[in-house]
């Protein structure tokens, strides 16, 4: 740990403000959202009043964070891995079952999710990952390690039921292209999510006589060799048998609630009384809300409980409702602030791994309120990740602050490092 005379001489503290304004309107709106003329402001037996509790020992840990040396968590970035993985492989046997995913741990008092935690393992150990090889991603054997390392969480979470926190582990591979992972896989990637969407709102001969057309063109404007005639056959090929297994996908590999919320959003299915309520509840909330807002604690959508889960995934709704357009805006700029101040001191890190793990922090946050916000106002399925610092939550909240003062210590060591 770091002792010194000014301890916190070089932290930015302009993060930390925003993380302050972000706690303390995600408690306020956790309070309208379960707001009850009876209750008490402070009553630990409500989520409001625990969160507070969540809140407090949040900040406790921040501060703790603060007095570490940096190279404390590049050198046990293996080790904090390899202990979020078996924490993981533990909620299989030993979770409690909550909404249908068995991802928690119950100690009674208290219940801690470790797919929020194993987030800040796997960011550490890919930037301890590329800092040991200056960032290159050339060698295949490289490329596959790094899968390797995002690929299991992923699996472990979605064996535990839970795709939505799975999902949140694919934000890594944004700070792989950035570390120079090749463009042809983000093409790949961009293709076959077209195609996967297509296929669900297209007929699929109608897809497949449109994917001949266009490799007939490709091979027109080739040199028309053999060669280019095999390559393009074959891609069309693969493309043609994802279509067909998208059927597949839905049937047997997702659970039906989350195939039902996709085919709601891409409009192939109406259900206003099932998979699209908690949406159609959440707009109707924030629509309601108009320019200026029915004022804080006068949402009516919110305390008549029309929308689920309205502390924790839905909670962007009971700020569109009670603050409006005004308020959801300002909300979003203060993110967008945050997200932007958050790739400045990634760029300005000396250390490869601080950069690395900075650009991992930024990721796994733009996921997280991209996805969120979009949830809630019909532009996304419904896959129950939370908003950062603002959702109910000891787990989410204690696992973003940590993400986020760690990269802030790193940050408060960079003239440190010799370039």
């Amino acid at each position: 740990m770091r002792i010194k005379r000014h301890i916190f001489d070089k932290i930015d503290w302009w993060t930390i403000l925003l993380y302050l304004i972000f706690i303390v309107v995600g408690w306020l709106n956790i309070y309208a959202a379960l707001y009850n003329e009876n209750y008490n402001l402070i009553d630990f037996s409500h989520k409001y009043g625990r969160q507070l509790i969540w809140i407090s020992i949040g900040i406790i840990i921040a501060i703790f964070l603060l007095f570490f040396n940096w190279k404390f968590f590049e050198g046990f970035a293996y080790l904090i891995y390899v202990l979020s993985l078996l924490s993981l492989i533990g909620v299989l046997f030993w979770g409690i079952e909550v909404n249908g995913a068995k991802s928690w741990f119950d100690f009674g008092f208290l219940r801690i999710q470790p797919a929020e935690f194993a987030k800040i393992g796997c960011c550490l150990v890919i930037a301890k990952f590329l800092s040991g090889l200056n960032m290159s991603l050339k060698k295949l054997k490289n490329k596959f390690i790094a899968a390797l390392l995002i690929l299991s969480p992923i699996i472990l979470i979605i064996l535990q039921n839970d795709t939505g926190s799975a999902l949140v582990y694919s934000t890594f591979i944004i700070v792989l292209y950035r570390f120079g992972l090749p463009s042809n896989l983000l093409i790949i990637s961009i293709v076959t999510t077209i195609l996967f969407v297509t296929s669900i709102i297209v007929a699929k001969i109608i897809l497949v006589i449109i994917l001949s057309i266009i490799a007939i063109f490709f091979f027109i404007i080739s040199s028309r060799k053999l060669r280019e005639l095999l390559i393009i056959s074959t891609l069309l090929a693969v493309c043609v048998g994802f279509i067909y297994s998208v059927d597949y996908t839905f049937e047997s590999v997702l659970e039906p609630h989350h195939a039902s919320r996709i085919k709601v959003l891409l409009g192939q299915e109406s259900d206003p009384h099932g998979s699209g309520y908690n949406v159609n509840q959440s707009m109707i909330a924030i629509g309601s809300g108009g320019f200026l807002g029915k004022g804080f604690l006068n949402g009516t959508q919110t305390k008549f409980n029309f929308v689920p889960e309205q502390s924790t995934d839905f909670i962007f709704c009971t700020i569109g409702e009670e603050w409006g357009f005004i308020g959801s805006t300002f909300l979003l700029l203060l993110y967008l602030i945050f997200l932007l101040r958050l790739l400045y001191l990634a760029e300005r890190q000396r250390s490869v791994f601080s950069k690395v793990f900075g650009y991992g922090v930024v990721s796994i946050f733009f996921f997280h309120i991209a996805i969120n916000i979009a949830m809630t106002i019909g532009l996304a399925p419904v896959i129950g990740i939370p908003l950062p610092f603002i959702s109910y939550g000891g787990s989410s909240l204690w696992s973003f602050t940590i993400l986020l003062f760690i990269f802030l210590n790193l940050d408060s060591y960079r003239l440190q490092v010799l370039r």
